[in-house]
């Protein structure tokens, strides 16, 4: 009976609540001025409440009502009569680091149009170290979304040690802590690491904690894509729950999932062992993209990474050897033996044969008349290959989509139509979500998967202004048709926008009206204020008048 009673109090609550924030945006009666109004959409904010009929009010680049309220003056009125007014998809793990700069790929209208208005760079410890200068660059370009670079811990990695498989000395250590504070300093929200990626992975966890202790004492979040994502995945999750730990920071396991038939069902158990570090008070969270194929190099899937020390070079040599060469050869055999003999495993793009693009590598390996296993040996002996790898179970996937501290995110990157082949998730992964899963599959609640989308990884990350309807947060807001929306990417046809999404704001500015793109390039870096630069602002603060207006703390906008 008490815990009925507590339920319905809670309830109660988050209807007062919900009434509150809602009169917030009124002003207590008195009208709205406002540059464009939202008018009778169903509101679903973000934070997982129940959705709502009522209007949204935007002014400049902010929120400023949410829900009933009188207007004055003469504002652009949009009747959303039977549409979704949401706010707008943030991407927490998105490889757009170098597309975001190009000219044809800096829009990033696949992101766009799913409905998302934040990519998060700097994923899997690859990207640029130099958080200022990157900054600076996509400010002189502009960017259809707003950017928040996570410090790449590879890259550092690489920058200071290189490509050699050795721990890291002290003074290294030492160096790479200094040009991590300096990140924060210059923005970064924290650190990505990718730990089967040379030369990431050659970081042992004592090594990964000395950095992490930085990004923690700044505020910031570790995001990793771990050590194993197979069957010793328990065993990644427990190294990721222990540098949260001992660094004293939340901890982020990107693209969560259970990978190749061995290790199916390992998820849940993964999930426990999360469920219980959370229960224990730890910061821990997690993202999915909602597909049963990953996709990385096929280096990374089938080469141990000790082979891939140093240089291509020094890779060839092992592989030719008669010391190294054989085990080499065993293991690409044994993950071939677990890809369905390289069924399972589709090239994406390969610039030395483009015609093998779009097959899997016995469909290969049969017409060239070799083996799947000399197919990858010539494959990475003379480069490297993109690959789709179909490694994860529906039921699996459809499992995690429901954890409430589990959130959506590509691991895609801005692009436009070509002769790859690459994942859908680039095209679809938030209206696969929220229009496939969700809307027409009814796996979870639209509110939670809108959550999953917005409120979430904004908490996550700390962007304490975006992620969701509230008046004074940035505008960025998504106006999708349920019935419409959907994503139509498919492995066999990947270049295919998703469909739906009617209007899409970002700061305020229209990038999609009336489901066509504008062009407009009204995308912000985000810059993460370090705990350093939060104190020495709030000492001025208290030097300021009472009535001054005060940036929030979480983060800098770019004017």
């Amino acid at each position: 009976m008490n815990r009925i009673l507590a339920g319905r109090l809670s309830v109660l609550c988050l209807v007062v609540s919900l009434a509150a924030a809602f009169s917030a945006g009124a002003h207590a009666g008195e009208p709205i001025e406002a540059d464009v109004v939202l008018r009778n959409g169903i509101l679903v904010d973000g934070t997982g409440a129940d959705r709502v009929t009522g209007d949204l009010a935007i002014r400049g680049d902010r929120i400023v009502a949410v829900g009933e309220f009188a207007i004055t003056g003469v504002p652009v009125t949009i009747d959303c009569t039977g549409l979704i007014i949401a706010p707008g998809f943030i991407d927490l793990h998105n490889h757009s680091d170098e597309q975001i700069l190009k000219p044809e790929t800096r829009a990033n209208l696949n992101s766009l149009s799913q409905g998302c208005t934040t990519v998060v760079t700097g994923n899997c410890g690859a990207g640029p170290v130099d958080v200022a200068a990157y900054d600076k660059a996509i400010e002189a370009c502009g960017a259809g979304t707003n950017i928040a670079h996570l410090l790449p811990q590879g890259s550092l990695r690489q920058e200071v040690v290189g490509l050699a498989n050795r721990p890291a000395t002290p003074e290294e250590i030492e160096t790479m802590q200094q040009l991590t504070c300096k990140a924060m300093q210059d923005g970064a929200w924290g650190m990505s690491t990718g730990l089967i990626y040379v030369p990431g992975s050659y970081a042992d966890t004592d090594e990964l904690v000395a950095i992490a202790q930085v990004i923690g004492e700044q505020g910031g979040i570790y995001a990793s894509h771990m050590r194993n994502e197979s069957t010793e995945l328990l065993a990644a999750v427990e190294e990721l729950l222990e540098i949260g730990r001992r660094a004293k920071l939340p901890v982020h396991a990107s693209h969560f999932k259970s990978s190749g038939h061995d290790a199916w069902g390992l998820i849940r158990q993964a999930a426990k062992m999360i469920e219980q570090a959370r229960a224990d008070g730890q910061q821990a969270t997690a993202d999915q993209y909602p597909y049963i194929a990953s996709s990385t190099s096929l280096a990374a899937t089938v080469i141990p990474t000790s082979a891939r020390a140093d240089s291509h070079e020094k890779f060839v040599e092992r592989l030719d050897s008669s010391e190294r060469g054989p085990s080499i050869r065993a293991h690409i055999a044994d993950v071939l033996r677990q890809k369905d003999d390289g069924v399972a495993i589709r090239i994406a793009r390969y610039a030395t044969r483009p015609d093998w693009v779009g097959k899997n590598l016995r469909e290969i390996a049969t017409a060239e008349g070799i083996t799947p296993l000399e197919l990858c040996v010539k494959i990475t002996r003379g480069g490297n290959a993109q690959i789709v790898n179909f490694c994860m179970s529906e039921d699996d996937v459809r499992f995690a989509m429901q954890i409430p501290w589990v959130a959506t995110a590509s691991d895609g990157r801005a692009a436009i139509p070509g002769a790859d082949r690459p994942h859908p998730r680039y095209y679809g992964t938030f209206a696969r979500k929220v229009g496939f899963y969700s809307l027409r599959e009814e796996v979870l609640p639209l509110e939670q998967a809108v959550r999953s989308c917005s409120g979430l990884p904004a908490e996550i990350l700390g962007l304490a202004d975006r992620g969701v309807l509230k008046p004074g947060h940035f505008a960025d807001i998504v106006v999708f048709d349920p019935v419409t929306y959907v994503d139509t990417a498919t492995f066999d046809d990947p270049h295919r926008y998703a469909t739906g999404v009617r209007q899409l704001f970002v700061n305020g500015t229209p990038v999609v009206s009336n489901g066509y793109p504008t062009g407009a390039l009204a995308g912000r870096v985000l810059r993460h204020t370090s705990a350093t630069d939060q104190e020495s602002a709030a000492g001025q603060d208290v030097a300021k008048s009472q009535g001054a207006a005060k940036v929030p703390k979480s983060a800098k906008d770019a004017p």
